[in-house]
Protein backbone atom coordinates (compact mmCIF):
# COMPACT_ATOMS: atom_id res chain seq x y z
CA UNK A 1 0.00 0.00 0.00
CA UNK A 2 1.24 3.23 -1.28
CA UNK A 3 1.19 6.52 1.31
CA UNK A 4 -1.59 8.16 0.68
CA UNK A 5 -2.15 11.69 1.11
CA UNK A 6 -4.53 13.28 3.26
CA UNK A 7 -8.18 13.32 2.09
CA UNK A 8 -8.46 17.15 1.93
CA UNK A 9 -5.30 17.80 -0.18
CA UNK A 10 -7.07 15.46 -2.62
CA UNK A 11 -10.49 17.60 -2.33
CA UNK A 12 -8.53 20.13 -3.16
CA UNK A 13 -6.02 18.56 -6.05
CA UNK A 14 -9.21 17.91 -8.27
CA UNK A 15 -11.52 20.62 -7.09
CA UNK A 16 -14.21 17.93 -5.53
CA UNK A 17 -16.38 20.26 -3.81
CA UNK A 18 -19.59 18.64 -2.40
CA UNK A 19 -22.41 18.39 -5.32
CA UNK A 20 -26.16 19.18 -3.65
CA UNK A 21 -27.85 18.25 -6.91
CA UNK A 22 -26.08 14.42 -6.16
CA UNK A 23 -26.58 15.04 -1.71
CA UNK A 24 -22.81 14.64 -1.26
CA UNK A 25 -21.08 15.41 1.99
CA UNK A 26 -17.95 14.30 2.69
CA UNK A 27 -16.32 12.98 5.60
CA UNK A 28 -12.70 13.28 6.65
CA UNK A 29 -12.05 11.95 9.52
CA UNK A 30 -10.42 8.77 9.19
CA UNK A 31 -10.49 7.50 12.78
CA UNK A 32 -14.27 7.56 12.25
CA UNK A 33 -14.51 6.14 9.01
CA UNK A 34 -12.32 3.12 10.36
CA UNK A 35 -14.74 2.80 13.16
CA UNK A 36 -17.50 2.53 10.46
CA UNK A 37 -15.65 0.20 8.42
CA UNK A 38 -15.71 -2.02 11.31
CA UNK A 39 -19.32 -2.00 12.38
CA UNK A 40 -20.14 -5.00 9.73
CA UNK A 41 -17.60 -7.42 10.95
CA UNK A 42 -14.21 -9.07 9.97
CA UNK A 43 -14.23 -8.10 5.77
CA UNK A 44 -10.58 -9.68 5.20
CA UNK A 45 -10.85 -10.50 1.78
CA UNK A 46 -14.56 -9.98 1.77
CA UNK A 47 -16.15 -8.31 -1.14
CA UNK A 48 -17.71 -5.06 -0.40
CA UNK A 49 -19.79 -2.99 -2.72
CA UNK A 50 -19.79 0.64 -1.67
CA UNK A 51 -22.39 3.42 -3.20
CA UNK A 52 -21.46 6.79 -3.66
CA UNK A 53 -17.43 7.02 -2.76
CA UNK A 54 -17.16 10.46 -4.07
CA UNK A 55 -13.43 11.33 -3.24
CA UNK A 56 -12.90 7.89 -1.39
CA UNK A 57 -12.83 8.39 2.65
CA UNK A 58 -14.63 5.55 3.69
CA UNK A 59 -13.07 3.41 0.38
CA UNK A 60 -9.59 3.88 2.20
CA UNK A 61 -11.25 2.52 5.52
CA UNK A 62 -12.82 -0.73 3.84
CA UNK A 63 -9.83 -1.18 1.89
CA UNK A 64 -7.47 -0.99 4.88
CA UNK A 65 -9.81 -3.37 6.51
CA UNK A 66 -8.77 -5.73 3.68
CA UNK A 67 -11.71 -5.49 1.79
CA UNK A 68 -12.30 -6.14 -1.98
CA UNK A 69 -14.50 -3.15 -3.02
CA UNK A 70 -16.61 -2.03 -5.72
CA UNK A 71 -17.77 1.50 -5.91
CA UNK A 72 -20.60 2.89 -7.83
CA UNK A 73 -19.98 6.19 -8.49
CA UNK A 74 -22.37 8.67 -10.27
CA UNK A 75 -19.87 12.15 -9.84
CA UNK A 76 -17.20 11.97 -13.01
CA UNK A 77 -15.04 14.04 -11.44
CA UNK A 78 -14.74 11.63 -8.41
CA UNK A 79 -13.03 9.27 -10.66
CA UNK A 80 -9.52 10.23 -11.10
CA UNK A 81 -9.12 10.80 -7.03
CA UNK A 82 -10.87 6.72 -6.69
CA UNK A 83 -8.27 5.61 -9.81
CA UNK A 84 -5.44 6.94 -7.45
CA UNK A 85 -6.88 4.91 -4.48
CA UNK A 86 -7.00 1.60 -7.19
CA UNK A 87 -3.10 2.07 -8.12
CA UNK A 88 -2.29 2.47 -3.88
CA UNK A 89 -4.51 -1.20 -3.55
CA UNK A 90 -3.65 -3.36 -6.08
CA UNK A 91 -6.44 -5.62 -7.24
CA UNK A 92 -9.06 -4.41 -4.27
CA UNK A 93 -10.78 -1.88 -5.75
CA UNK A 94 -13.19 -1.40 -8.76
CA UNK A 95 -14.86 1.48 -9.87
CA UNK A 96 -18.01 1.64 -11.95
CA UNK A 97 -19.32 4.85 -13.40
CA UNK A 98 -23.08 4.76 -13.29
CA UNK A 99 -25.94 4.85 -11.32
CA UNK A 100 -26.62 2.67 -8.60
CA UNK A 101 -30.36 2.44 -8.98
CA UNK A 102 -30.49 1.39 -12.73
CA UNK A 103 -27.60 -1.55 -11.87
CA UNK A 104 -28.46 -5.25 -11.16
CA UNK A 105 -25.81 -5.13 -7.77
CA UNK A 106 -25.87 -9.08 -7.34
CA UNK A 107 -24.70 -9.66 -11.48
CA UNK A 108 -21.90 -6.58 -10.58
CA UNK A 109 -20.64 -8.23 -7.43
CA UNK A 110 -20.90 -12.23 -8.98
CA UNK A 111 -20.74 -13.27 -5.35
CA UNK A 112 -22.30 -12.38 -2.06
CA UNK A 113 -21.17 -8.97 -0.52
CA UNK A 114 -21.68 -6.84 2.36
CA UNK A 115 -22.84 -3.00 1.44
CA UNK A 116 -21.07 -0.39 3.43
CA UNK A 117 -21.90 3.48 2.22
CA UNK A 118 -22.24 6.67 3.04
CA UNK A 119 -25.24 6.92 1.15
CA UNK A 120 -26.00 9.89 -1.13
CA UNK A 121 -29.22 11.23 0.76
CA UNK A 122 -31.49 12.07 -2.38
CA UNK A 123 -31.19 8.20 -3.20
CA UNK A 124 -30.35 6.61 0.02
CA UNK A 125 -34.16 5.60 0.86
CA UNK A 126 -35.07 4.33 -2.68
CA UNK A 127 -31.77 1.84 -2.49
CA UNK A 128 -32.52 0.30 1.02
CA UNK A 129 -36.25 -0.41 -0.20
CA UNK A 130 -34.63 -2.26 -3.13
CA UNK A 131 -32.50 -3.98 -1.40
CA UNK A 132 -35.25 -4.76 1.00
CA UNK A 133 -37.46 -6.16 -1.86
CA UNK A 134 -37.92 -9.66 -3.71
CA UNK A 135 -39.44 -13.08 -3.17
CA UNK A 136 -35.62 -14.29 -3.46
CA UNK A 137 -34.30 -14.60 0.49
CA UNK A 138 -31.47 -14.93 1.72
CA UNK A 139 -30.74 -12.01 -0.46
CA UNK A 140 -27.28 -12.28 -2.02
CA UNK A 141 -25.83 -8.94 0.60
CA UNK A 142 -24.29 -10.48 3.64
CA UNK A 143 -25.31 -6.83 5.64
CA UNK A 144 -26.45 -3.20 5.09
CA UNK A 145 -24.26 -1.41 6.67
CA UNK A 146 -25.45 2.25 5.63
CA UNK A 147 -25.74 6.45 6.74
CA UNK A 148 -28.81 7.69 6.54
CA UNK A 149 -30.05 11.21 8.14
CA UNK A 150 -30.86 10.40 11.78
CA UNK A 151 -35.11 10.38 11.25
CA UNK A 152 -34.51 8.08 8.47
CA UNK A 153 -32.66 5.76 10.93
CA UNK A 154 -34.72 6.00 13.62
CA UNK A 155 -37.63 5.18 11.12
CA UNK A 156 -35.55 1.68 10.53
CA UNK A 157 -35.42 0.55 14.07
CA UNK A 158 -38.23 1.62 15.32
CA UNK A 159 -40.92 -0.40 17.23
CA UNK A 160 -44.82 -0.45 16.55
CA UNK A 161 -46.87 2.51 18.77
CA UNK A 162 -44.71 5.49 18.18
CA UNK A 163 -44.51 8.40 15.83
CA UNK A 164 -41.46 7.15 13.54
CA UNK A 165 -43.03 3.36 12.90
CA UNK A 166 -43.82 2.79 9.60
CA UNK A 167 -42.92 0.89 6.20
CA UNK A 168 -39.38 1.15 6.41
CA UNK A 169 -39.80 -0.37 10.07
CA UNK A 170 -41.55 -3.31 8.44
CA UNK A 171 -40.14 -3.96 5.37
CA UNK A 172 -36.26 -3.64 7.40
CA UNK A 173 -37.56 -5.75 10.20
CA UNK A 174 -39.70 -8.78 8.96
CA UNK A 175 -37.35 -11.13 7.78
CA UNK A 176 -34.08 -8.95 9.03
CA UNK A 177 -32.51 -8.12 11.82
CA UNK A 178 -31.68 -4.05 12.35
CA UNK A 179 -29.57 -2.17 15.27
CA UNK A 180 -28.40 1.41 15.20
CA UNK A 181 -24.80 1.25 15.06
CA UNK A 182 -23.59 4.59 15.86
CA UNK A 183 -24.70 8.50 15.02
CA UNK A 184 -22.83 10.76 13.67
CA UNK A 185 -22.35 14.78 14.28
CA UNK A 186 -23.08 17.16 11.51
CA UNK A 187 -19.67 18.70 12.01
CA UNK A 188 -17.87 15.86 10.79
CA UNK A 189 -19.23 16.19 7.42
CA UNK A 190 -17.77 18.62 4.55
CA UNK A 191 -19.77 20.39 4.44
CA UNK A 192 -22.34 19.92 7.18
CA UNK A 193 -25.27 18.97 6.72
CA UNK A 194 -28.58 20.15 8.16
CA UNK A 195 -29.14 17.78 10.03
CA UNK A 196 -27.76 15.03 12.11
CA UNK A 197 -26.38 11.45 10.75
CA UNK A 198 -27.04 7.78 11.86
CA UNK A 199 -25.61 4.21 10.67
CA UNK A 200 -27.97 1.43 11.05
CA UNK A 201 -26.67 -2.12 10.15
CA UNK A 202 -29.34 -4.96 9.22
CA UNK A 203 -28.30 -8.54 8.65
CA UNK A 204 -30.86 -11.01 6.97
CA UNK A 205 -32.59 -13.52 8.85
CA UNK A 206 -35.27 -16.07 8.08
CA UNK A 207 -38.15 -15.12 6.13
CA UNK A 208 -41.34 -16.57 7.40
CA UNK A 209 -43.22 -19.08 5.57
CA UNK A 210 -45.76 -18.54 2.96
CA UNK A 211 -45.67 -14.65 2.61
CA UNK A 212 -45.03 -12.65 -0.74
CA UNK A 213 -42.56 -9.71 -0.23
CA UNK A 214 -44.79 -8.03 -3.06
CA UNK A 215 -47.96 -8.66 -0.75
CA UNK A 216 -46.47 -6.95 1.84
CA UNK A 217 -44.96 -4.17 0.20
CA UNK A 218 -48.15 -3.37 -1.30
CA UNK A 219 -50.25 -3.32 2.32
CA UNK A 220 -47.31 -1.34 4.39
CA UNK A 221 -47.74 1.15 1.08
CA UNK A 222 -51.22 1.91 1.64
CA UNK A 223 -51.64 1.43 5.34
CA UNK A 224 -48.73 3.96 6.04
CA UNK A 225 -49.68 6.25 3.10
CA UNK A 226 -52.84 7.19 5.03
CA UNK A 227 -51.31 5.96 8.62
CA UNK A 228 -54.23 8.85 10.11
CA UNK A 229 -56.72 6.57 9.20
CA UNK A 230 -58.29 3.61 10.15
CA UNK A 231 -57.28 0.10 8.83
CA UNK A 232 -60.99 -0.36 7.04
CA UNK A 233 -60.41 3.14 5.05
CA UNK A 234 -56.48 3.15 4.26
CA UNK A 235 -56.49 -0.89 3.04
CA UNK A 236 -60.09 -0.49 0.73
CA UNK A 237 -57.88 -0.16 -1.98
CA UNK A 238 -56.09 -3.52 -1.42
CA UNK A 239 -58.18 -6.47 -2.65
CA UNK A 240 -59.47 -8.77 0.00
CA UNK A 241 -57.64 -6.66 2.76
CA UNK A 242 -60.84 -5.95 5.12
CA UNK A 243 -61.74 -9.26 4.74
CA UNK A 244 -58.55 -10.52 5.46
CA UNK A 245 -58.44 -8.07 8.99
CA UNK A 246 -61.69 -9.80 10.00
CA UNK A 247 -60.23 -13.34 9.16
CA UNK A 248 -57.62 -13.41 11.23
CA UNK A 249 -58.90 -10.80 13.94
CA UNK A 250 -57.50 -7.59 13.51
CA UNK A 251 -59.54 -4.92 14.56
CA UNK A 252 -60.44 -2.50 11.29
CA UNK A 253 -60.47 0.54 13.54
CA UNK A 254 -57.08 0.47 14.33
CA UNK A 255 -54.45 2.64 12.62
CA UNK A 256 -51.35 0.95 10.90
CA UNK A 257 -48.77 2.62 13.75
CA UNK A 258 -50.61 -0.14 15.98
CA UNK A 259 -49.85 -3.09 14.18
CA UNK A 260 -47.00 -5.59 15.21
CA UNK A 261 -45.21 -6.66 12.50
CA UNK A 262 -46.30 -10.19 12.79
CA UNK A 263 -49.70 -8.93 12.29
CA UNK A 264 -48.57 -7.32 8.89
CA UNK A 265 -46.81 -10.67 8.37
CA UNK A 266 -50.04 -12.37 9.29
CA UNK A 267 -51.85 -10.30 7.11
CA UNK A 268 -49.89 -10.69 4.05
CA UNK A 269 -49.87 -14.55 4.49
CA UNK A 270 -53.62 -14.33 4.98
CA UNK A 271 -53.92 -12.64 1.41
CA UNK A 272 -51.52 -14.64 -0.37
CA UNK A 273 -49.56 -13.66 -3.47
Amino acid sequence: MAELPPLREVIAKYGLSASKALGQNFLFDEQLLDRIAAIPGDLNDKAVLEIGPGPGGLTRALLRAGARVTAIEMDERCLPALAELSDAFPDKLRVTHGDAMKLDHGELMGEPFAVVANLPYNVGTALFVKWLGGDGWPPQWTSLTLMFQQEVAKRIVSQPGGGAFGRLAVLAQWRSKTRMAMKVHRSAFTPPPKVMSAIVNIVPGQMPEGVSAKTLEAITAAAFGQRRKMLRQSLKAVPGAIAALESIGIDPTRRAETLAIDEFVSLARELGG
